[in-house]
């Protein structure tokens, strides 16, 4: 028996009649390679206690309904974490807080201490905090439409006729990115974010950076910045894909009069759970970068549905229980919540990384081809690795995608992934909210309206035992997105 499995099974027995059940296969891992105190890991320890958000009213304002699911986390989190905060401390342990899941994030934790921590009744769960490297869409050589007017993608996808029809085009509505970053004075993004207002900026509470560290990516960029910066193109591609519009004819956006904030979650593309749950936490509420989260949130700012063209693998070390609370949680607030569904495809259940396997909680997105309908060969299918229920919901353009990049000019070439293809829906959701503002949080109607609305398309393949054929299917879900036809449906509805 090699040295290494025997440390595993060691290990594996001495937490086998305490909490071994309550720490990850992943995390307890780790320990093999432990060395010194300085190889310790970093450890996400759930707390048991979930806040009660059933009784909180969708009615009402929607600033009242944020701020109502900001205090009930708040004070849950307070009073559930306070034993084993003063626990950590007298331990000399370095721990951060979270509200949004309930959740202590500990530095450098010892074999003996996770053993003490897993024996506590008040403890749910212990996972790992893994380097997760984000895989950057493919891009083609090949040439594309024309810089001059609206995309192909924003033409089929039906926005520019929402726009022309509807004089529709996302105004007073505001979407988020959590990505890579953002180049925020790009000449197609400039103008709508939320920190300029034609003449000054303020990114207090527009921007935040939870990347305060190198974790590997080596970023060009730096760490804790106070203004938005991108060091891997990708958040400002997803952003421009959403927003993007210069004013001389790179109409590359489905919503360009739409505003958006972002939080950048990974270093160069490399992130980790923790940031991508501080980011959800600061999209709840706000805070500047160098406020309290608590003390200075400000959930009026918050925003109104988020892009998220990432994923969290298990196969890399994420557990899929670090973001159930929080999407629950945004979903209550009424902040609708759009997934790319991911780029493991073309086989069966390969819809398998959090948070786009949280079907219930997410509107997952697969990627299509615009110039001929078909579904891109990368695009994930399902059923749900997690749930075992259909997937994606619905497809958008994701085959050769032209939008902005962080040197301040265009992905000529195009770039592919459902990372392209997830904010079109965000898009989307602007549009419509915008169009129909009494729409606005009202997460399980617009998701319905989505899906109706899209163009049926089935597919030869069967998955989890769902014909190609049926409606919805594992392939294309309920169809290929159309902003035309949801927001004629609800304008229709209600002139």
């Amino acid at each position: 028996m090699n040295s290494s499995l025997l440390r595993t099974l060691v290990l594996i027995s001495a937490f086998s009649t305490i909490g071994f059940g309550k720490i990850s296969p992943w995390l307890l891992k780790q320990y093999d390679s432990v060395r010194t105190s300085s190889d310790y890991p970093t450890v996400l320890i759930l707390m048991r206690e979930e806040a009660d958000l059933s009784s909180i009213p969708k009615s009402g304002s929607r600033t009242q309904r944020i701020k109502n699911v900001f205090n009930r986390l708040v004070s849950t989190a307070q009073r559930s974490q306070a034993g084993l905060l003063a626990w950590l401390n007298s331990e000399k342990l370095q721990s951060r807080s979270y509200y949004i899941n309930n959740m202590i994030v500990v530095d450098g934790v010892s074999k003996s201490q996770l053993e003490q921590i897993s024996e506590r009744e008040d403890v749910m769960q212990i996972v790992g905090n893994p380097e997760i490297k984000h895989r950057l869409p493919a891009s083609f050589r090949e040439s594309i439409e024309s810089s001059k007017g609206p995309g192909g993608n924003i033409v089929r996808f039906g926005a520019s006729k929402v726009w022309d029809e509807f004089k529709v085009q996302g105004e007073n509505i505001v979407i988020a990115g959590q990505d890579t970053g953002v180049h925020w004075n790009h000449k197609a993004l400039k103008n709508q974010y939320r920190g300029w207002n034609g003449t000054q900026v303020d990114h207090s509470y527009s921007w935040h950076d939870s990347v305060h560290k190198s974790v590997g990516g080596g970023s060009s960029c730096g760490y804790n910045l106070s203004s938005p910066c991108d060091d891997h193109d990708h958040g400002t591609h997803t952003i421009g894909t959403v927003v993007g519009d210069d004013g001389a004819g790179n109409q590359i956006g489905v919503a360009p009069r739409a505003k958006w904030i972002a939080c950048r979650n990974m270093d160069s593309g490399i992130g980790r759970p923790e940031m991508y749950v501080e980011c959800f936490q600061w999209f709840l509420a706000p805070w500047p970068q160098k406020g309290d989260p608590i003390q200075d949130a400000r959930p009026e700012m918050a925003p109104h549905v988020i892009n998220n063209s990432w994923g969290c693998p298990k196969k890399e070390g994420c557990d899929g229980g670090e973001f159930e609370r929080i999407l629950k949680a945004l979903r209550t607030a009424g902040i609708m919540v759009v997934v790319s569904a991911g780029n493991d495809g073309d086989s069966c259940s390969t819809i398998q990384d959090g948070p786009a396997f949280h079907s219930d909680l997410v509107l997952n997105v697969g990627a299509f081809n615009h110039r001929n309908d078909t579904i891109a060969s990368f695009s994930s299918r399902g059923p749900s690795a997690f749930d075992k229920k259909i997937g994606p919901h619905v497809t958008a353009p994701g085959v050769n995608v032209r939008s902005a990049v962080s040197s301040g000019g265009y992905a000529e070439t195009g770039w592919s992934g459902t990372s392209m293809a997830g904010p079109h829906v965000v898009g989307l959701v602007a549009l419509l909210w915008s169009a129909d503002p009494s729409l606005i949080g009202k997460i399980e109607e617009t998701e319905a309206l989505i899906k109706e609305k899209a163009d049926p398309k089935m597919s030869s393949q069967t998955c989890g035992g769902v014909s190609g054929s049926a409606r919805p299917n594992n392939t294309y879900g309920y169809g290929l997105g159309n902003a035309y036809e949801v927001v004629k449906a609800r304008l229709l509805k209600h002139p």
